[in-house]
Parts: C-alpha cells; structure tokens; sequence
C-alpha cells in the first residue's frame, strides 16, 4: 500500500535498531516520514539509518536507553533539536525474558518492568507535548504502543512478560481516555508470534525449544509485517482512531 499521508511527518520510533522497530522505521521513511532511530545498539542503528538514506529518506540516530531518565532526556532533546516537533511516536522496545514465577529472577522481572512498562512511559512522558501541540494545530498526531497477544493469553512461564504487556495495553486504553478529547489518536498493536530478536534472550533451553516447536507448528509474522500495520494506522484520516488491533499468524488461535 501507498500510505501517502505519512510523507512530512516526523517519527520517533523506540527499538528501532532491529525487529519490529527497524522495520517499522525503514517503512516510514519510505513513505515519506522524517524518522528519529532510538535503540542502546548505536552501531545497528547506524546501519538501519544507512538503508534509509540509501532510499532517499532521512533518518536521526540517536543512542537511547529507555530505561534511564537522563538518557531519555538527552535523546528527546537531540530529536527537539534536529527535527523540532513530533507528530508520531512508536514505542517499539521491548523484551521478553521468561521463566518460572517460582525461580525468582528478580533481574528479569525489574528489567522488563524497566522496559516494557517504565521505558514506555518516559518516552510519553517526553514526547506528548509534541503530540498534542500537533493536534492543536489541526495535524495528524499517533502514539502507537507495541504490546503482545500475551496481554490477554497466559502462557506458562511468561507470567511477569505478560503483565508488563497487560499493564502496556491497559495503559493504551487509559491514555485514548486522556489523549482522544485533545484529537491525538492512541493504538496499542498486540501482536502473536513475531520472528524477532526477543526469541533470542531467552536463557532458559527448555522454554527456548518450546518456542522454537511453536515457531515450527504455527509459522510467525514478521517485523515487516507490524511495520506494515503500523503504516496502514497512522495513515488514516486524523478522525479515525484504530484503537486495539491483534495480529497472529493464521494458525496461532
């Protein structure tokens, strides 16, 4: 699909160094959107700038980590300072780190906690007075949380994963109350099995190739493919707010 309406817009996209977050940048900027890349991985940030200049768009690394204040500071003033005002923001980081409740890997819990939950809400904190400043102005103005089917579905061992993604999900419920009466338009995208690099953290063997015989039986979505829904949401005309969107892989129930 075209997505026409997304060329002059300005992104901030979270995660932007891999997976969901790459895709989702490389799609934007081919549409036409300025694009602010926020990840820890400079380096793969670099290189997911590089492919979209390589197309003619234009794309600002910025080293991020949304689980410290000061850093997120910094990066929402590098963006301020090189591109203004925001008009959309993609909170693409995240991680998925399971293991049984009764193991008691509290490094894991504060870590998702920091990051799925914390770390979406400081780059809110950080970047809302750009959206609704937009929305004031009569533009097109997106918050787009990237939570997981997880939020809805238990799966053994993911406890602490999913109630960070409940918690993103209700949050996105929450903030459409407080946003929407102001035109700024907040989706929470809950997608199932996703090839990504979250797979890869996992340090538990069993809960590994449990994943990896799910991947085998029900296939996945990709990176691209969010990318793609993520486009087709924030291109829709200002008063029209998809507000919850689940995608699985046809064979994921």
């Amino acid at each position: 699909m075209s997505y026409e309406t997304l060329a002059g817009r300005t992104a901030v996209i979270t995660g932007a160094a891999s997976g969901m977050g790459a895709a989702t940048a490389l799609l934007l900027a081919d549409r036409g959107a300025r694009v602010a890349l926020l990840a820890r991985r400079a380096d793969r940030l670099e290189e997911v700038a590089a492919a979209v200049t390589a197309k003619g768009g234009e794309a600002l690394v910025v080293a991020a980590d949304v689980t410290d204040q000061a850093s997120v500071d910094a990066a929402a003033e590098r963006v301020h300072t090189a591109y203004g005002e925001v008009d959309l923001v993609v909170n693409a980081a995240g991680v998925m780190l399971p293991n049984p409740v009764d193991e008691g890997r509290t490094d894991e819990w504060q870590r998702m906690l920091d990051t799925n939950v914390a770390g979406a809400l400081r780059i809110i904190r950080a970047f809302t007075p750009d959206l609704v400043a937009a929305a004031a102005e009569g533009r097109t103005a997106d918050l787009v949380n990237i939570s997981s089917i997880g939020a809805h579905i238990a799966f053994p061992d993911y406890a602490v994963y999913g109630a960070t993604k409940a918690a993103l999900s209700h949050l996105s419920a929450s903030l459409r109350a407080e946003f929407g009466p102001r035109d700024v338009r907040v989706t929470n995208i809950e997608p199932g099995l996703t090839d990504t690099e979250l797979g890869s953290h996992i340090d538990n063997a069993e809960l590994s190739g449990r994943l990896d015989g799910m991947f085998d039986a029900l296939g996945s979505l990709s990176g691209e493919d969010i990318a793609d829904l993520v486009a087709y949401t924030t291109s829709r005309p200002r008063h029209v707010n998809l507000r919850q969107l689940i995608v699985l892989p046809t064979r994921q129930v």
